[in-house]
């Protein structure tokens, strides 16, 4: 059965990221499988309303005010007429949103119920439960995800902390990693020093990725090992710091700054090293260190969230979030490099075996398949769920989804569905023939 899919998220590109090419990745082998998939996002600079990605991935970039780290401001009914026309426009059967960051996400979500059709969300991040941020925010997916369908998780440790956060049943959360494009990421032991052991570093330079960690470790390890080198690619507010720190030890020479790199680029940084590190201080799966290791590169890794689940030992090395446990994890890698006792090289045809795009889209269609099998709650039921999210909160939400079903009534009013053009269908399938017959894949 071909489904018609809405992925929406304030993450997507010209924006780089893990999320970012989730939704790509992940889109275009839904179209390999034979459904149809359009993305809707936010504005990016100029780039506003409708653009055409390969194989007919239609993505809608909606103009919305953005306030921090491209996440889009609330509006609550706003983007609701525009919704509902694309969702009407393009015979909408399923809405996925990803990251609970993304306000655009959950808005979607909440109209999507509203009008009666199917949703699903996929969590990519950890959150605290501490801070007023994360309680906030806790707050509003427990508000959004009280009708959903169902709940995908990149790690098992993702889903502990969603359901938590949530309060969900287990049972309706899956766990379904990240992938990797393995022929994106070759090894090429030509490229690397072989005079030098190179350390790469690919990440945002922000606090949470354990910044703070790295530049106090560089110094320490650049006088214990005079030929090792360090690459980092990537930027952020953190990248002050480590220009600081090279002046002050004189590391100009040993310490390669490149900023940011497109993630068109990552492979040839990647090939260049021999050992990657990763020093987050959270994090849900880290798609870095499975390009590294993909790319023959020995991980070493902060043991912080989801990332014990990605690779097996023999690939990676942990050290606790600490200074001196992770120069100690960087020792013992740099000597296992230098006496050759791991080939990193060889990691590439397992890790294409263990993630695998095609996989990943198989999986999320049985839970689309799943999702396609359950009634439709009526708004009676809505409201009971919404009334169980607090004792204020609670009365709050039931009065939010009140107005927003009479919004909805007065939409079908004042602009009906058989006013409403339906779009005729990419043809993937004959497009996708053709390429193939052209030998493009």
């Amino acid at each position: 059965m071909s489904l018609n899919i809405c992925m929406i998220s304030d993450f997507f590109y010209p924006n780089m990221g893990g999320v970012e090419s989730h939704l790509y990745h992940l889109s275009q082998q839904l179209i390999k499988r034979g459904h149809k998939v359009i993305i809707v996002t936010h504005a990016y600079g100029d780039r506003v309303g409708v653009r055409y990605l390969i194989n007919g991935l239609k993505v809608y970039y909606i103009p919305l005010l953005i306030v921090y780290q491209q996440a889009s401001l609330p509006t609550l009914f706003f983007l609701f007429p525009i919704l509902r026309y694309i969702i009407i426009r393009e015979r909408i059967d399923i809405v996925h949103g990803h990251q609970a960051f993304s306000s655009l996400c959950l808005e979607g979500i909440f109209h999507a119920r509203t009008m009666g059709i199917k949703a699903c969300f996929t969590d990519h991040s950890l959150f605290g439960f501490a801070d007023a941020s994360s309680i906030l925010t806790n707050k509003v997916l427990k508000f959004t995800l009280s009708e959903i369908d169902h709940v995908i998780c990149v790690s098992h440790t993702s889903k502990g902390n969603t359901v938590l956060r949530a309060s969900l049943n287990p049972q309706m959360v899956s766990v379904i990693p990240n992938a990797v494009v393995a022929n994106h990421f070759i090894p090429d032991p030509s490229k690397a020093d072989p005079n030098k052991i190179t350390i790469c570093v690919v990440s945002r330079l922000v606090y949470r990725k354990g910044m703070d960690l790295l530049t106090s470790i560089i110094p320490r390890i650049c006088t214990q090992h005079p030929k090792v080198n360090f690459i980092i690619a990537g930027d952020g507010p953190k990248k002050i710091d480590l220009e600081q720190m090279r002046e002050k030890y004189l590391l100009h020479d040993r310490v390669q700054l490149l900023g940011a790199v497109p993630h068109s680029e990552v492979k040839n940084v990647l090939v260049r090293g021999n050992i990657f590190l990763n020093t987050s201080l959270t994090e849900a799966f880290c798609i870095g260190i499975v390009e590294a290791a993909c790319s023959g590169l020995l991980v070493v890794s902060t043991r912080v969230g989801g990332v014990p689940e990605v690779l097996p030992d023999d690939m990676i090395i942990f050290a606790e979030p600490e200074e001196n446990d992770l120069i100690t994890a960087l020792n013992k890698a740099i000597t296992m490099i230098k006496f050759k006792e791991v080939t990193p090289a060889k990691f590439h045809d397992r890790i294409k075996k263990m993630y695998s795009w095609e996989n990943i889209a198989e999986r999320t269609e049985r839970v689309y398949y799943s999702i396609m099998r359950t009634r439709r709650i009526p708004l009676i039921e809505r409201l009971r769920r919404y009334y169980g999210c607090g004792s204020w909160a609670g009365k709050l939400f039931c009065i939010i989804a009140a107005v927003d079903y009479l919004v909805f009534l007065l939409l079908e009013y004042l602009v009906p569905r058989s006013n409403i053009e339906v779009v005729p269908n990419f043809p993937s399938e004959t497009f996708l023939r053709r390429q193939k017959a052209n030998n493009y894949y």
